[in-house]
């Protein structure tokens, strides 16, 4: 099998290419990113040398280097995880949102639907769905984003669903809770908080810190994405969650403890705008669908995470 993955020099995706490497002797992974600040090959450096492995440097939203890619490898599956996706990047400029998340996922969709391939991986976001105060979104929630990165993902996974039900194009939409782990991109909240302690810096922290988030660490959403790969169904949406729900005043208090650092290194500061509350999904359709469950804890993920950081 040959499979295509998009935006994989980055944080997730590079962890997935180096999982399926190693889990499937026989599969080919192409990989495509267009290597924006997000981007970095050494995150791929462990397998720039395995025959199985082809890098390409390109933008999905530039039907011309998809075409060639489609015509040159025999690409059966595509997993796309390119996607900008910094709330805060987004509030203060939304164009590079809209460019990637919405007409790369159409220009992906497009080269899916000429060449025939057999399935495409969407891999999207709970933030679709807004803020909820008690419970658990659905597979079958309604989207209601309130920033211009969620909205810009909501409208790529709208634009899967209307492919699967106009021209029956193989797709599957997955939304995960946070995801983390080594080679993180330092803007999110625990890669910024961990390396701006190694450097002695003060951490953030948004409002009253009391939103609250649901976390996975980043390789059980590769073997979650690989069991949806090989086993979901086409046309159907899958929550990846872990019912780790933490607010983010103590996801801080966890990494200052865990570095050996007091609440004083916490600075708290204005809440950004369209800052949702609460997010949290109901996974029981991966865990009885597809048989998946959650391997890392959050104590051990995290241990693992600073102990990268701290390495590199």
């Amino acid at each position: 099998m040959t499979i295509l993955v998009t935006g994989a020099a980055g944080f997730m995706g590079s962890h997935f290419v180096k999982y399926v490497l190693e889990a499937y002797p026989t599969y080919r992974v192409v990989v495509l990113d267009k290597l924006t600040y997000a981007g970095n090959l050494d995150n791929l450096k462990e397998v720039v040398l395995n025959p199985r492995y082809t890098f390409v440097q390109g933008d999905i939203a530039d039907p011309g280097v998809l075409q060639k890619i489609f015509n040159e490898h025999p690409i059966e599956v595509v997993v796309n995880y390119a996607a900008e996706t910094h709330v805060d990047r987004s509030v203060m400029d939304p164009t590079a949102f809209l460019k990637t998340n919405v007409f790369g996922v159409y220009h992906l969709l497009e080269a899916v639907r000429q060449f025939g391939v057999k399935r495409m991986i969407q891999i999207s976001t709970d933030e679709v769905f807004g803020s909820i105060d008690v419970g658990a979104f659905t597979e079958t929630s309604a989207f209601e984003p309130n920033s211009p990165y969620s909205a810009a993902k909501a409208g790529g996974d709208l634009l899967c669903r209307s492919y699967v039900a106009t021209h029956n194009v193989p797709v599957i939409v997955t939304h995960s809770c946070n995801v983390y782990g080594p080679h993180q991109y330092p803007e999110k909240l625990i890669p910024l908080f961990i390396t701006n302690l190694i450097e002695g810096k003060k951490v953030s922290l948004y409002g009253d810190g009391l939103n609250v988030r649901e976390w996975i660490y980043v390789t059980d959403h590769c073997r979650a994405i690989d069991r949806i790969m090989h086993e979901g169904i086409l046309g159907e949406v899958y929550n990846i969650g872990t019912g780790e729900e933490m607010t983010n005043r103590a996801i801080t208090l966890v990494v200052l403890s865990a570095m050996k650092y007091d609440k004083d290194m916490i600075e708290m500061v204005q809440d950004r705008p369209g800052h949702d509350r609460r997010y949290a999904i109901d996974h029981t359709k991966l865990t009885t669908k597809l048989g998946w469950q959650p391997d890392v804890r959050f104590e051990e993920g995290i241990r693992q995470t600073i102990e990268w950081y701290r390495k590199n």
